[in-house]
Formats: structure tokens, sequence, C-alpha cells
């Protein structure tokens, strides 16, 4: 078996726990005070964490431990070759272990020909001839190590300042640092769980901000909550920030409006890029201030969580606020809010694959040390129950790692009738920036009318009055409903967030009765729903709900004392109907009744002035009445 050490030592980079991003090794009399402070100065201002000897050293430590622990510590090294580099033994054997280290560490290295030709410390020819020729002569045993480190440094890419740009130093600095911080972004390492199956993803989105072109160009990212919009804005915003001369994320930014409004939103962005405490005294000057301040800036901006129009006006009002280059990207659940602001591209967050979920859910789920019994078997079934949504897999993941398989069976179990909260509450964010009529139409979808054709349900909702036509369009726009083949659908977990807040949130107000476990209880004079006049919806099919005459006719009895009734669709046999249908809502709206008997008069005190369509099926006809017309249909 391999030792453990082994296998760190064998990480790449990327993969292994590092203290430091980046190692300097650079002749102390050549530069430290001038292209290395620079460097160090420009790196520090991307937040790395750098390993300069003068800085990080303690007193009264020992050097040569503590110089090759940094190293090795490291994810990449920068190595500056100067005049004087080879008169020191020091630099030469810092060298040699930072070589060795790529060999065997996977530590990236990337030289910079300070006053030096390449081809000078590759041959240890110029400058670097009579230095190397000493340092031989007074350490035959180390001379070979030394020159071999020196041909294989010099034969890698990297930058000659005195040949680019003309030599101005700050330019090749930034070249320097951004390749850098690339080298270190997330992007483009494997190991950041938390994009497992987020990198075709990040890079699409990548490819609509067009980096490098002029102009300035917004991009929205749009989808259901828990959907991975957060994580992967935030993601490329960490790795393109290099690329821009000030950048700057607004977490929150529904929140965070609610509890500090949006006078505060703007004294951050404007105190982040000026460097400096900012104050606004009003929502007016803020946007004026952060126009003139970012208009003539190349900048990055992350605006997360957006729910309002109103927030993007203050913070992003126009492409005139920032100079050329510069790139604003937006989290929403409203696509209708990105395309109001007019942003130059609308990317919709596609969910997990179910190889992706896997792979995500293993992350979260799998307990290496306790392994569950029947884990594969089990872990299925809760991707499914996931149906791609990130959030999902993460918190249920977490949930299951230290649980045996009746704790599995027993979370499964619970789940088909009461969500994990925190998925809930994450997804009900949407549902409650709805109008109170957009919210009885999404009710109405998730209980009753989900894979429906939507021509077929329109009528329905039309009926009562919910406006459908906007209100579906709303609905998708805020990802909470979506349109497959002519059919009204939504997720899974989005649909069980609507039943929780009829079922669950609201036990007392049950305003939609469409399940059996309700039907039966209605039937047994359950408090909760038959004390309830809150019912306004009931949907009941014999062939669904096991054929009980009883208890259908209970059904026909319970719904004859419901007053605010406005949606009925029921089928019974004609019996039933006559026996126990007696008295109807005159809110009622819509009626749908199978088997009715087509000579059986409604009770006198029914006055169904807001009815709109009334469907009463036979065996042998159908009789359809809309407003104050009555057409017979066969059936």
């Amino acid at each position: 078996m391999a030792s453990s050490s082994f296998i760190q030592s064998a990480l790449p980079s990327s993969s292994r726990s590092c203290k430091y991003d980046v190692f300097l090794s650079f002749r102390g009399e050549d530069t430290r005070k001038t292209f290395v402070d620079h460097l160090y100065s420009s790196l520090k201002q991307s937040l790395l964490s750098i390993y300069k000897d003068d800085e990080t050293l303690l007193q009264g430590e020992s050097i040569r431990p503590s110089l090759f622990k940094a190293i090795e510590e490291s994810r990449i090294a920068i190595i500056i070759f100067s005049k004087h580099y080879a008169d020191s033994s020091w630099c030469l054997d810092e060298l040699a272990h930072i070589m060795k280290c790529k060999e065997e560490r996977a530590l990236i290295v990337m030289p910079i020909f300070y006053d030096v030709d390449p081809s000078d410390v590759r041959k240890q020819k110029g400058d670097f001839e009579i230095a190397f020729a000493q340092q031989e002569a007074q350490n035959k045993n180390k001379a070979q190590v030394w020159r071999n480190a020196l041909v294989d440094a010099s034969n890698l890419a990297g930058w000659e300042p005195k040949h680019i740009a003309n030599g101005h130093e700050s330019v090749i600095i930034k070249e320097i640092v951004e390749t850098i911080v690339h080298r270190l972004s997330p992007i483009n390492s494997e190991a950041n769980e938390d994009l497992v199956g987020m990198t075709t993803r990040i890079q699409y989105l990548k490819s609509q901000l067009e980096i490098g072109s002029d102009g300035v160009r917004m991009v929205g990212i749009w989808g259901v909550g828990g959907g991975g919009k957060t994580t992967l804005a935030s993601s490329l915003y960490i790795g393109i920030s290099c690329y821009f001369e000030g950048h700057h994320i607004i977490e929150n930014v529904r929140e965070e409006t609610s509890k500090h409004g949006l006078k505060k939103l703007q004294e951050n962005i404007l105190s982040a890029f000026s460097k400096t405490d900012m104050k606004v005294h009003s929502i007016v000057q803020g946007k004026n201030m952060i126009k003139s301040m970012l208009c003539r800036t190349k900048v990055l901006l992350l605006l997360d969580d957006v729910d309002e129009l109103s927030q993007l006006e203050a913070l992003a009002g126009s492409h005139s606020w920032f100079g050329s280059g510069s790139r604003i990207l937006i989290t929403t659940r409203d696509a209708h809010l990105l395309r109001t602001h007019k942003v130059d591209e609308v990317c919709h967050v596609r969910l997990l694959s179910d190889d992706e979920a896997i792979q995500l859910f293993n992350k979260h789920a799998y307990n290496k040390k306790e392994p569950v019994e029947d884990y594969e078997t089990l872990s299925l079934r809760v991707v499914s129950y996931a149906d791609g949504l990130p959030l999902a897999l993460k918190v249920l993941g977490s949930f299951l790692f230290d649980k045996d398989k009746k704790g599995w069976m027993s979370t499964l179990d619970r789940l088909k009738d009461i969500p994990e909260t925190e998925i809930v509450e994450k997804l009900k964010i949407s549902y409650d920036g709805l109008k109170v009529v957009e919210k009885e139409l999404f009710l109405d979808i998730a209980c009753f009318f989900r894979k429906w054709e939507k021509d077929e349900a329109m009528e329905i909702l039309e009926a009562s009055d919910f406006h459908p036509e906007i209100g579906i369009e709303v609905l998708r726009q805020k990802a909470l409903i979506s349109i497959v083949d002519g059919r009204l659908d939504m997720h899974d977990l989005v649909q069980q967030m609507g039943h929780y807040i009829v079922r669950v949130k609201h036990p007392n107000k049950h305003s939609r009765i469409w399940k059996s476990e309700d039907i039966y209880n209605m039937c047994l004079g359950d408090a909760t729903i038959t004390e309830n006049d809150k019912i306004e919806a009931i949907e009941y099919h014999l062939r669904e709900h096991n054929y009980d005459p009883e208890r259908t006719l209970q059904v026909c009895k319970k719904v004859s004392n419901l007053k605010k009734l406005r949606y009925l669709n029921v089928s019974m046999t004609p019996l039933e109907y006559v026996e126990g249908l007696t008295f109807l809502s005159n809110e009622l709206r819509y009626i749908d009744c199978c088997g009715y008997p087509l000579r059986r008069p409604f009770h006198t005190s029914f006055q169904p002035m807001k009815l709109v369509v009334l469907k009463l099926h036979t065996n042998f006809q159908k009789e359809v009445w809309k407003g104050s017309s009555t057409t017979f249909e066969s059936s």
C-alpha cells in the first residue's frame, strides 16, 4: 500500500491543500525594492496568498527548511532571474528545489527574465557565466543539479519585461498577475466540488460575456431557485476578475435591499471601487456617482439574486454607466426583469443530468468510513426525487451522510408528503414575490392542472377570473412553470412546494382538495377541513379514489356545505348526485360533473350568477352551458 505522504506528494498543486498561492524566488539586491515589490503589491491586491521571504519569515526562524517548506506548500512558483541571481548559492538551492517540486508535486513554475537573456541563463553565459563559475568552484557537488535546474527553468514559457510593452513594468506586471489569477481560477480546477457538472455551463456563460471585446455587456443568469445560478456566477466572476481594472460582488441583492435599502448597496459599490468610505444621500445621487466614477473604467460587477427592476436601475442603470470592456453579471429568478432592463443576453441555467446529479449527491452523501447498506439503490431514489436540482442534492446528501439504512428509508417515506424545509423555503421565494392572483393561479396549476393541455386548462382558469394568459407568462418567466409539448408542467419539487403551501403551511385553511387522504378526512368530518370556509376548489373522481358508495355520498353532502367553492370537477354515479348533491355554492364559476343525471335539476337556492362553464356528462350526451348559451355535444 502506498504511504499517505506519497499519495499527497503525487497530487497536482490544484488538488493539494496549499498554504500559499504564489512563491516568489528572486535576488534581493537586484529587484527587492523595484520589480518584485511592485509585483508583490499587485498580487496582494488580487487577494492572493504570497510567500516573499522578507515578508513572511519570523525573526530567528531557520531559513532553509522554512523556504523549502513554503515552496512545497505553494501552487505556483515565480522565478525572477536577474543579473546577480547566480551570485547566490541560496537562490540556486531554491531554484533546484522548485524544479524538483515541479516534477514531483506538479508545482506550476513561471520564469521572468529581468534584464537577462533566457539563453544566458540556459547556457550560463553573459552575466551568469562568471557568477556561476564561482559557485561551481565552491560547490562542485551541487553544480550539476544547479545547471540542470537553470536549463529546465529557462526552457519554460515566461516573460522578458524589456521586450514587452517597451519595457513598461506596470503593463507587464498586470499581464503576469492576470495569468497567475487565471491559472489559479476554480474554472480550471477539477477539484472544486461546488462545480460538479458546472464546468461546461461556466464556459458557455464566459463565451456570452465576450471578454476582450470593446463595449459594455450585461448578461443575465436566470432559473429556478436552488438551480445553481449563484454558484455559476460567482465561480465565473472569480475566474475572470483578473481581466478588469476593478471588480465587485453584491450578494443577496433582494435580501440586502429589504434590510438596508438601495442607498447602502450604492455605497458598497462606490466604496469598493474607490477604496474609500463613500456616503450616498439619495438614490438619484447614488446613480450619478456610480456613473461618474465608473464610466471610464473597465469593471466587472456581479449583482446576485435581483428581484426588482428598481434594483437594477439603482445599481447598474444602463450600459453608459460603465467604461468600455466592462461586464455586468446579474442572477435572478425573473427572466422578464432581465429583458425589461435590456440586458444583452439572458442565459437559462440547465438543471443537472442524471449522471451529474449522482456525482454531486455522492460528494455529500457517501460515507466512505461507514457506507450505508444498499447505498446505490437508495441514492438513485433520492436523485430521482431531486430531479436535477443542485440545492436538493446538497441538502439531502448532507442530511443523509451519517444515517443508516432505516434512516434513509424513513427520510424517503417522509419526503413523499413533507418536503425538506430548507429546499421549500428556497423555492418559495419565487412564489412569495407573486401578486395575489398569480399565487392563486400557480396553486391551481400545482394542485390540479400539471400535465394538462394548456388550452384545456385555460378554460377553467379563465372561468376563475385568474387572467391566465398573462399570469402563465409571469409564472414561466419566474421559472415556476414551463410549457412542454403544449402542456403545463413544472419541476417536481416546485409542485411539491405548491402542495406544501396548501396542505401543510396552512393546515386550517385548506383552499384546495384533491388528494385521497384529504377527501377521506373530509368524509370523516376532520375539523381542519369540514369547518374550513376557505375551500374553493375540489377535484374528485371515482376511478382515482377506490370507489366507495358511502364515501362518495359523503363527498356530495360535504360539497353541498362549502360556500366559497368556485371550482368543482367530480365524477360519480347518478344516484349519488340525486341523494347527495343538494345545494351548491353561488360562488361556483366552473362545474364539471361526470355521470350526472341529465334531468336532475339543481336546488332552487342555487343562483349561479358567477358561473362561466357548466359541463354535465351522461352516458349519452354532454350538456355544456357557457354564460347564457347552451349547446349539446355527443359524448
